[in-house]
């Protein structure tokens, strides 16, 4: 169909579904239309291509950033919830396709809720492996949080290698830990590699599920919202509550009244 014969509203809906390709063709077939609807939709659809093209260049850059550490199988790795008050510290491990780009990877704290659970299951469907660790509590108190990391890491890795994953190097998100003569340390690495920003959307999503669980056994905690950090809401029902199983006590020494459980 002619472009003359189009009303404004086909030709906006076409602008607004357009590739590059087939927007530069129409933006020069209505380089002189006057109409403000025409106007106004090119507007948007150059500022939607450069969005889309800026997001493709940054996600291409994730997935190049870590091949500079190995060319063979990478495994990424990061850890969630280190700081709560209650609930289980999560390290996920994810080892991505080199032919499958996925969409929107990025530091998991940077996602919006619903999107970050649309990528964790896209990462999940595209992944050759993946796993999430949890410490629970108990455990984070009785080996302190320095020896309740290395156990999780080191365990994640050894569920993906058992898995069948024959790793040749192991990305992780922050300071050394020594787990491995495989790993590589990168500061900020779930917003700078792809197989650690993966691995921080599975922890999270993971994470957060089992503490909104949590939440319909003990919800005078608030976990559903706060998912177990040092909320004032959380804090306050501490005081009146007390701690409750899933509660890290070593966290909690400033609530010294005992749990009610």
């Amino acid at each position: 169909m002619k472009l003359r014969t189009q009303t404004v509203a086909d030709l906006v809906a076409r602008i607004q579904a357009a590739d590059a390709d087939e927007f530069a063709s129409l933006e020069r077939a209505l380089a002189c239309d006057t109409r403000l609807g025409i106007i106004r939709a090119l507007e948007r659809g150059r500022a939607r291509l450069e969005r889309e093209y800026a997001e493709r260049q940054r996600l291409q850059g994730l997935y190049s950033y870590e091949r500079g550490f190995s060319t063979g199988t990478i495994v990424g790795l990061d850890e969630v919830g280190r700081g709560p008050l209650a609930g289980p510290l999560c390290v996920g491990a994810v080892v991505l396709p080199d032919d499958i780009f996925i969409e929107g990877l990025d530091d998991s704290k940077q996602i919006p809720e619903q999107r970050r659970r649309e990528i964790a299951q896209n990462i999940k469907s595209a992944a050759l492996a993946w796993t999430v660790h949890f410490v629970e509590p108990s455990e984070i108190d009785a080996m302190g949080m320095g020896k309740a990391l290395k156990h999780a890491f080191a365990h994640a890795l050894s569920s993906v290698e058992a898995s069948g994953a024959s790793i040749d190097c192991v990305l992780i998100d922050g300071n050394p830990l020594h787990i491995d003569p495989r790993e590589r340390n990168v500061v900020k690495g779930d917003s700078l590699c792809a197989s650690i920003a993966a691995a921080s959307i599975v922890a999270k999503v993971e994470r957060d599920d089992f503490m909104v669980e949590q939440s319909a056994i003990y919800p005078q905690y608030g976990f559903d919202r706060n998912k177990g950090y040092a909320t004032e809401e959380h804090q306050s029902a501490i005081r009146e509550f007390g701690l409750s199983p899933i509660h890290r006590r070593s966290f909690c020494s400033a609530f010294l009244q005992e749990t009610l459980f």
